[in-house]
Order: C-alpha cells, then sequence, then structure tokens
C-alpha cells in the first residue's frame, strides 16, 4: 500500500469505519444493553488499541448569570482487546454491558446518547453516535406517578449542575419540576421539585424543594430572601411502595 494512502488514513481519508447497532433503542435504566460493534477497514491495514462506549448525557451549568450546556458520561465501557482490521475487512465485535441505574431518563429536555470510538494507533479516531430513550426504574417510576396523584403536573424535566453539598457521583442531578394543578396545594405551593440525588433498585435518595406561594407583606418578603423554599432530602425503598403517596404526602404537607 501506497505511502500516500497511509497519509490519507492517518488523516480520517480512507480509514477504517465504526457503526454500534443497538438491540433496541430504548432501555430501563439498570438493564443490560447488548449490541454489535461494526468495523469496516479502509485502504489499508490499521491496528486498533481498543473500541470503546460511552453513555453520555447533557445538564445544564451556570456560570456568572449565564447557562450553558455541557456533556458528561455516564459510564465507559471498553469492549475489547487490540486487534488488526485489514484493508476492505469487516469485523463485527459483539458487547453487553449493565446501563447504571442512575441514568438519566429521556423526558423533558434530557437526551442520552451512546458513542462509539476506535482508538487507532497513528491513525484518526472514527466515532458514532446513536441516541436512545432510556425510562425510569419502578421505584421512580412510582415516586413520579405518586406525586403527580397528590394533584401535581410534570412542567419541566431536565439535568443540572450538581452542588456539591451532595456528594454526587456525576456533575449533575435530574430534576423533576412539578406545578400543582388540583388538590390540597393549588393555591399553596408555587412548584414542588424531585431531584434524584442516586439510586439503586432498591433505593432512591432524593431531593424535595417545597416553594410556597407569597401570602401578604411578610409571604413577598419571605419570597425575595428565598425564605419561602424548603428543601427536604428523604431515602425511598421497595418497601415504602404500599404507603409511597401517603408519606410524600406528609413531607409535602408539613412544609407547605
Amino acid at each position: 500500500m501506497s505511502f500516500f494512502n497511509k497519509v490519507l488514513a492517518s488523516v480520517g481519508i480512507g480509514g477504517a469505519k465504526v457503526d454500534t447497532k443497538l438491540e433496541k433503542s430504548e432501555y430501563v435504566a439498570g438493564e443490560t444493553m447488548r449490541g454489535v460493534v461494526e468495523i469496516y477497514g479502509g485502504n489499508i491495514e490499521q491496528q486498533i488499541d481498543s473500541i470503546y462506549l460511552t453513555v453520555y448525557t447533557i445538564y445544564i451549568r451556570e456560570s456568572d448569570d449565564r447557562k450553558y450546556t455541557d456533556v458528561a458520561s455516564v459510564i465507559n465501557y471498553k469492549v475489547n482487546e487490540p486487534l488488526t482490521i485489514g484493508a476492505n475487512e469487516t469485523k463485527v465485535v459483539p458487547f453487553s454491558f449493565v446501563l447504571p441505574v442512575d441514568t438519566p431518563i429521556t423526558i423533558g429536555n434530557t437526551r442520552v446518547w451512546v458513542g462509539t470510538g476506535l482508538d487507532i494507533k497513528n491513525g484518526a479516531d472514527p466515532k458514532d453516535k446513536d441516541f436512545i430513550g432510556v425510562r425510569p426504574t419502578s421505584l421512580a417510576a412510582q415516586i413520579l406517578n405518586e406525586t403527580e396523584r397528590l394533584g401535581f403536573t410534570l412542567r419541566k424535566a431536565e439535568c443540572e449542575q450538581a452542588s456539591r453539598r451532595y456528594h454526587n457521583k456525576f456533575p449533575f442531578v435530574q430534576e423533576f419540576e412539578f406545578v400543582p394543578i388540583s388538590g390540597v396545594y393549588r393555591g399553596r405551593l408555587d412548584e414542588l421539585e424531585i431531584l434524584f440525588l442516586s439510586q439503586t433498585e432498591q433505593s432512591a435518595d432524593i431531593l424535595i424543594q417545597v416553594d410556597r406561594k407569597a401570602r401578604g407583606f411578610g409571604g413577598f418578603l419571605s419570597e425575595a430572601l428565598e425564605m419561602d423554599e424548603s428543601h427536604i432530602k428523604l431515602t425511598i425503598t421497595t418497601r415504602d411502595l404500599p404507603n409511597l403517596q401517603e408519606k410524600l404526602k406528609q413531607v409535602i404537607t408539613q412544609y407547605a
């Protein structure tokens, strides 16, 4: 193979290409993801040091009163040991890994995708990008559903930069913003926010932010000083499911 072709491959022209094919396009957080990585050889033989898959999401970061959209990885997975792909050769490499149980769910402005990369010696690293849908675990779904049954509706959902005090393993937390549309909280609360700090299959650490509606001059003063908000950290387990709605109601009512 000519030196010219080697030079072109080193900058990504005529080099290997990659395409990841997932078993399906939607997963439950905590589910095993399966699929294959297809590698298509270019004009010359190339050494691939590794194939890696990364699950990404986006989150909002605030700095100097401005908002920025950043990208964060949820999990990195190395698919293989080094291999060689010949000119015009096709190789198929299967994979499986567990999507973390605390992967953000794709609702509202939240997006999640799988990025595939080839680490090629002396060459440009080809990449592939596949968006996926992520549904909540049974426990997380119950928390959100029971909140709505208390008279709230979801207004916004997105990932935001995590405060250092939460000691979160990701640089973000997923926040669900509800507003009361019926029931006892309508007229008493401006909004209710639920942040998922960490999750397992059996439990979820959440932060509930209760934002009370201003009443009278004292209420407006409290709102101006942000004294109208209460933050309650709560752990919900699968044992709470039979009485979950009542547990949430007691906490919200206490601070409403």
